[in-house]
């Protein structure tokens, strides 16, 4: 029972914070529209905001679904690629040699100038969205999985050698455990970057979603929903960054655990 009251208080403080933070930031900000007569067009208030979100859910809602599906499908797909790369570099160093510079090539190369090439090779649909989201994603798990892969305390590789474990039993009983947390923290930069990729993939060619309302409402300088609009897509970031937090706590507890 203890135990319980003692996680209840760790988990208000964690979130008073934050929450405090925003109420601050908000408050500053409706302030300051009233009190300088900001024109709504430059920086609507934080209420009418909220104003706007509540006439507009359901159709904001549905373009924030579909950023998310392209998202989430970017982000799986990134991440698995990124994971089996950072596993090969990882058993092989002259791989790593030839083939790491393309993917910082990947990684430098700015996704807006890359988003009319997907449209062009994977269409107006969702794919070309996915795809920029995955490019976005990916880098961040090759280079953790491989930091991980091959960070192995030499005790501890000595030790299963005197036991003569097999390659697969040091990569499943070692060396995937303890790269386990390098992984995660790159899930939670991807999980925010497969956002803002499928995003920018939206600005290029899109029918519906958060970049094409932001585009949309930029042409005709409706500002309000424009704002509405980023706010879902800071706010779908947060929840995919949450999911894999928690997900982090339950199947990486010895890592978390440490932490606290």
């Amino acid at each position: 029972m203890a135990e319980k009251h003692v996680e209840g208080i760790v988990i208000a403080k964690n979130w008073l914070a934050p929450l405090a933070s925003f109420a601050v930031i908000f408050a500053v900000w409706e302030a300051s529209v009233r009190i300088f007569q900001v024109p709504e067009y430059l920086l609507p208030a934080p209420s009418a905001i909220a104003c706007e979100l509540t006439q507009d859910l359901p159709e904001l809602f549905g373009h924030a679904t579909t950023t998310a599906v392209e998202a989430l499908l970017g982000f799986i797909i990134a991440n698995v690629i990124g994971v089996l790369v950072g596993v090969a570099f990882a058993q092989s160093r002259s791989l790593e040699r030839s083939f790491y510079p393309l993917a910082i090539a990947l990684k430098t190369t700015p996704i807006v100038a890359m988003a009319p090439l997907l449209v062009l090779w994977f269409g107006t649909g969702i794919w070309s969205k996915v795809a920029a989201a995955a490019l976005v994603s990916f880098f961040p798990s090759i280079v953790s999985t491989t930091k991980g892969l091959t960070s192995i305390s030499q005790d501890a590789l000595d030790l299963f050698k005197s036991f003569s474990a097999t390659r697969w039993q040091v990569f499943t009983k070692l060396s995937f455990p303890t790269a386990l947390p390098h992984i995660f923290s790159a899930l939670k930069i991807s999980s925010s970057l497969s956002v803002v990729g499928a995003i920018v993939g939206e600005f290029v060619g899109a029918k519906s979603g958060i970049g094409f309302t932001i585009l949309i409402s930029s042409y005709h300088l409706e500002t309000v929903k424009m704002f509405s609009a980023l706010f879902l897509s800071a706010l779908l970031g947060m929840i995919f960054f949450g999911v894999v937090s928690l997900l982090e706590k339950k199947l990486v507890f010895w890592s978390t655990a440490a932490d606290t």
